[in-house]
């Protein structure tokens, strides 16, 4: 008997890890719940979170308990359930295993945290099944419960350890706040929009590095636990100009950031309607974006684009110098004009205001997505006193970004990887990008998230858009395309032409095998949704 329940408390612990590991995963793409992310996710994936198989352990429990005085009927039951739980934590492992995931769980120090708190959840009624034998079948049935709400528990798990992370949180902003106090002489800029933000960051650090010595926020980290991180792990004493990458969900979070870094130099990409879920109104947006702008010092420096409607409409309260780009506005401080893009990267001319002279620019970068974020790091280059000529070599030398309109040879195939997070402007402007391509032109894409009650309608004005320019379209998800599916139809798309998968990786043989034989071919993959988004 003893050795059954230490075989069966073994076999459920091992399953509870397994499912909490899916948890976890989960818990952490979602931001640890920022906004509600991981409830909202649990709420919507309900037959992911809640497994069917659960329900046999417990029948099989119940049963066990009902026979509890036949030894017999007890044990039988008893190994029904260790068999039952190596068996679905087989397939389990076999599924995590073979599992496609974009972004795997990482093991950082928070999630280590998030562990321990777990198995002491689950394990403190493990050993009283050993301890009291009155609690036995209780303590059996608490463990059976933690298993089947395992999603739960991890939120549950995250709640408890919010005093921990808070003190956590408090000890590495007070390190960051105190070790910026100390480098007085250090330039920072704060890079904020609802989109281009990565770009402009990477192309004002090369702009800056022909002069200065630079330090990015590295990849993503644009929150702010991750500006901390590399304020006090990555900034060094002989760094001059700290370029922050600022992303925000909700009102706040720019404000947020702000305060801690205290940026002089602030730029304003575009406002558009990205994480409309999450701030709630596209004013919210407007409002949220422009935190970086108001909080400058008085002497310090704004580029901002005067194409954008939601920037030249806002009335900006701090009288720090405003620096305006454009392409369609020429009534501001630098424009660009005679655009010319190609697989080899795009051509323009600029124009300052009270200059006579122009200037022309080649960069290896693709389409007007990419001239505004040039601009604005032309705009303040000046400001840092760099030279014309020394702007024309750094913006030639300029190397795209990752998964933002990068172009990559594939066979046959040109990649126009604009992989990262897609939103209606940028898709719009990467549609644009493919058209000036020759040769046969394919979209593959998910659609756009994150974008709330509008959600299906920009989606629809997307599969319209692809209509226009595309010869195939691969859609990435049956379910979640469906708006940009009726979009291409309402177009007059022929259907022949539109083909369903539901993993992206499975565009690249279905495009080769296609279109066999075929030379110049561009395929823009518009977008690539987390795993949180696989159906």
């Amino acid at each position: 008997m003893l050795l059954l329940e230490i075989a069966l408390v073994f076999a459920l612990t091992l399953y509870y890890y397994t499912k909490e590991r899916r948890a976890l995963h989960m818990l952490q793409q979602n931001l640890y719940n920022e906004n509600n992310r991981y409830v909202k996710w649990v709420i919507k994936n309900k037959r992911i979170a809640f497994g069917y198989f659960d329900i046999f352990l417990i029948v099989l429990l119940l049963a066990t308990v009902l026979v509890q005085e036949v030894p017999v009927y007890r044990n039988i039951f008893m190994i029904l359930m260790i068999v039952f739980a190596i068996t679905e934590l087989y397939y389990l492992m076999n599924a995590l295993k073979n599992e496609k995931t974009k972004k795997p769980l990482v093991t950082t120090a928070r999630i280590k945290r998030l562990w321990i708190t777990l198995f002491i959840l689950f394990l403190v009624p493990a050993i009283l099944i050993f301890v009291n034998e009155e609690l036995r079948f209780i303590m059996f049935a608490i463990m059976m419960i933690e298993i089947v709400l395992a999603f739960p528990m991890a939120f549950l798990a995250n709640v408890i350890n919010k005093p921990v992370e808070k003190c956590v949180y408090m000890h590495f902003a007070h390190q960051a706040k105190k070790k910026l106090a100390g480098m007085s002489q250090l330039k920072i800029v704060g890079i904020t929009g609802s989109y281009g933000k990565t770009s402009s960051k990477n192309i004002l650090n090369d702009i800056l590095s022909i002069k200065y010595i630079t330090k990015p926020s590295p990849k993503n980290f644009n929150t702010y636990p991750g500006l901390m991180v590399t304020v006090n792990n990555y900034l060094d004493k002989f760094d001059e100009v700290f370029i922050a990458e600022m992303g925000a969900y909700a009102r706040g979070d720019i404000k947020q950031l702000c305060d801690l870094v205290h940026p002089k130099y602030g730029i304003l990409t575009t406002i558009g309607t990205a994480h409309l879920e999450s701030f709630g109104s596209e004013e919210n947006i407007q409002k949220g974006k422009f935190e970086l702008i108001e909080s400058l010092p008085e002497d310090g420096v704004a580029v901002l684009n005067g194409d954008d409607p939601k920037q030249t409409s806002y009335e900006i309260q701090n009288p720090c110098k405003k620096i305006w780009i454009g392409i369609k506005n020429h009534d501001v401080d630098y424009y660009a004009t005679d655009i010319k893009c190609n697989s080899k990267g795009t051509k323009f001319t600029l124009h300052v205001k009270g200059d006579k002279e122009t200037y022309e620019f080649e960069t290896k970068l693709l389409g007007e997505y990419s001239v505004y974020n040039i601009l604005a790091g032309i705009a303040l280059g000046r400001e840092f006193g760099i030279k014309f000529k020394d702007l024309q070599t750094s913006v030639h030398r300029v190397k795209p970004v990752e998964h933002r309109l990068e172009i990559k040879k594939l066979g046959n195939m040109y990649q126009i990887d604009d992989a990262y997070n897609s939103n209606p402007v940028g898709a719009k402007m990467a549609t644009e990008v493919l058209d000036m391509m020759p040769g046969t032109k394919v979209v593959v894409t998910p659609g756009m998230i994150e974008l709330g009650e509008k959600e299906e309608e920009y989606n629809r004005i997307f599969g319209t858009q692809i209509a226009k320019v595309a010869d195939y379209v691969v859609l990435v998800g049956e379910k979640r395309t469906q708006p940009i599916y009726k979009g291409l139809l309402d177009a007059g798309y022929e259907k022949d032409n539109i083909f369903i998968i539901n993993d992206v990786r499975d565009a690249y043989p279905l495009i080769s095998n296609k279109l066999k034989g075929q030379d110049d071919i561009y395929a823009l993959f518009e977008n690539d949704l987390p795993d949180t988004y696989n159906e």
